[in-house]
């Protein structure tokens, strides 16, 4: 394990493990720091920009800086929250979100974001992208309109799937999520049971015959706000 690091996170001073990043240290601490790209298990990728912090005064994304010893970093502040709302009123505008008819609604994790922000309608004019729906596959449903580009369902095929089902295609404002194959989703290797499948935060990537079946007020965030689960292990409300 290593000798521990010690770094201060809003005033409070926590322990690390060597190699650890911030996000993960403050995670283990019971300190939430919003985040979109990240997932556990999966390489960081530091794209969204949800999880910035400030370390020792300087902007950094806590899922890809590892912690050093005497860090000071502010998470909690009035200026990280706006810069994180902006953020997450930005996605909302840039894709195609229909919260109230999405099969995702209460367990997506750009909503619950959204809810936890405060967020009831974004002040970002909508861009109302063109983008296509690819409902090829038997079993999975691929909807570019809800995509945010966090690259999760890119390296869960690549790292925990070994398939090479996503990538990305283009540039700027024409990136888009694209599939190992000429045609459509239904002609490569990916299947339901794919952990790429499972790593969509939003409603991009979803399995067929099963939307709508847990009842409101039963899904993952109807009861507490995303992140509550963290913010209990150092008990805070």
């Amino acid at each position: 394990m290593g000798t521990p690091i010690r770094l201060v996170v809003d005033g409070v001073e926590i322990e690390a493990s060597p190699g650890q990043t911030i996000l993960e240290a403050a995670e283990a601490a019971g300190i939430y720091i919003p985040r979109l790209c990240h997932k556990s298990g999966l390489e960081p990728f530091g794209s969204c920009r949800v999880c910035t912090v400030v370390v020792n005064g300087r902007f950094q994304s806590a899922c890809t800086q590892p912690v050093a010893e005497g860090m000071v970093i502010e998470n909690d502040t009035e200026k990280l929250l706006a810069i994180r709302r902006d953020i997450i009123e930005m996605l909302l505008v840039e894709g195609n979100h229909f919260c109230m008819f999405c099969e995702k609604s209460g367990n997506c994790e750009l909503q619950a974001l959204a809810y936890r922000f405060g967020i009831t309608a974004p002040k970002y004019p909508y861009l109302w992208p063109e983008r296509e729906v690819d409902a090829s596959h038997p079993d999975v449903f691929l909807d570019r309109n809800r995509c945010i580009l966090c690259g999760r369902c890119v390296r869960a095929s690549r790292d925990l799937d070994g398939k090479h089902a996503f990538d990305f295609a283009g540039r700027g404002a024409s990136r888009r999520i694209a599939v190992n194959a000429e045609g459509k989703l239904a002609e490569t290797t990916a299947a339901v049971t794919d952990r790429a499948v499972e790593a969509c935060p939003v409603g991009s990537l979803l399995p067929k015959r099963v939307g709508f079946q847990v009842p409101i007020g039963k899904r993952l965030y109807d009861a507490e706000p995303i992140g509550s689960e963290i913010e209990r292990r150092g008990g805070s409300p």
